[in-house]
């Protein structure tokens, strides 16, 4: 009886960490496994420091304001995270708004679908993604309309990732990734006849340098439809709270500093840009954007104690732990944003 009893028990324990690791929103299924986390181009051995680096910008804020000085901040930003957000978050590194009955990768994927339409390319046109990540987007978006994505993002890690991604879901032959600034793009002048940006100028110090670029390399006439991290008219900048959770987004999220709903369409005017529609897509009727952090506590735990025990145990960068609790933090300063409303990513 004791045997079985023995048995019974080990039997449920290991049923429960299986439905623990495996079951409860397993990661892998997105294309990353636990235990292939890794640095990105960072060697394994070097990414607490370089941890320890990033973290480094911000006790001299003003060389994250500086052109120079992005490419480094943001390229040990994504080194670090990439692997966790594919992990964890899927292939589109950014949010959308809830959609009733919809699920989360169907509201994603119809999100990026929307981006293109809005452009209005035809099959067969070229049209640049502006800080295109590991292209979740971009296959998105490409299979949708059938246009060439060339997409350019400042990691080589991710170029890696997404080209791997391009190839396995067949549309290699539609997506095209470059590794290069966006504030400086390897493309000719009028060369694209449309572009998009999913939550990825807000990594640009200054927002007209790549907007000036986006528009240097649009053809005359053509559309670029741009998804912008803002705060909303209810950011208060006396209000103690509020200065927090904002310092909280973008230390989390190597950015330079997040701007004011009412400065996009007026620094899109400064380089030459006509501005034909904007909108705050995380204004009702839409429903909260932020919903998928906050029903997903559950599964942070249990990725984060699953991160720390591949990192005791060699499988993880030591650093790893300290990347997933990072992460952890922002992800209740993002819900503190949304639930205040004074930070929509969308607009």
């Amino acid at each position: 009886m004791d045997s079985l009893a023995l048995f019974c028990t080990g039997a449920l324990l290991a049923g429960g960490l299986y439905w623990f690791v495996c079951v409860l929103g397993p990661a892998e299924q997105k294309g990353k496994r636990a235990v292939d986390l890794s640095g990105g181009s960072i060697s394994a051995e070097n990414v607490r420091d370089n941890y320890k680096q990033y973290w480094s910008f911000f006790r001299r804020p003003k060389e994250i304001e500086t052109t120079e000085k992005v490419p480094d901040f943001v390229d040990t930003f994504y080194n670090l995270v990439t692997d966790i957000y594919e992990w964890g978050w899927g292939q589109s590194f950014h949010f959308s708004p809830s959609i009733s009955g919809k699920s989360h990768c169907d509201a994603t994927r119809l999100h990026e679908e929307m981006a293109v339409d809005l452009i209005g390319v035809k099959p067969g046109d070229r049209i640049v993604d502006v800080g295109c990540g590991v292209g979740g987007p971009m296959r998105a978006i490409a299979a949708h309309s059938r246009a060439k994505v060339v997409g350019i993002t400042i990691n080589s890690y991710q170029v890696k990732r997404a080209r791997m991604h391009n190839k396995k879901a067949g549309l290699d032959s539609l997506c095209e990734v470059v590794c290069g600034n966006f504030l400086e793009m390897p493309f000719q002048d009028s060369s694209f006849d449309g572009a998009y940006s999913i939550e990825a100028t807000c990594h640009a110090p200054k927002l007209e340098q790549v907007y000036a670029e986006v528009f240097r390399v649009l053809k005359p006439g053509s559309l670029f439809v741009s998804y912008e991290w803002v705060t909303t008219d209810k950011y208060r900048a006396d209000n103690p709270e509020h200065v927090e959770v904002i310092q909280g987004i973008e230390r989390g999220d190597a950015l330079p500093g997040l701007r004011s709903y009412s400065d996009i369409a007026e620094t899109a005017k400064k380089v030459g840009f006509e501005v034909v529609k904007e909108k705050d897509l995380a204004k009702p009727p839409a429903l909260p954007w932020w919903t998928r952090l906050k029903m997903g506590r559950i599964a942070y735990w249990r990725n984060h104690i699953l991160v720390t025990v591949l990192a005791a145990i060699g499988i993880a960068p030591k650093g790893t732990v300290d990347v997933h609790d990072m992460l952890f933090k922002t992800a209740d300063y993002l819900t503190r944003g949304g639930n205040l409303e004074f930070f929509p990513p969308c607009t």
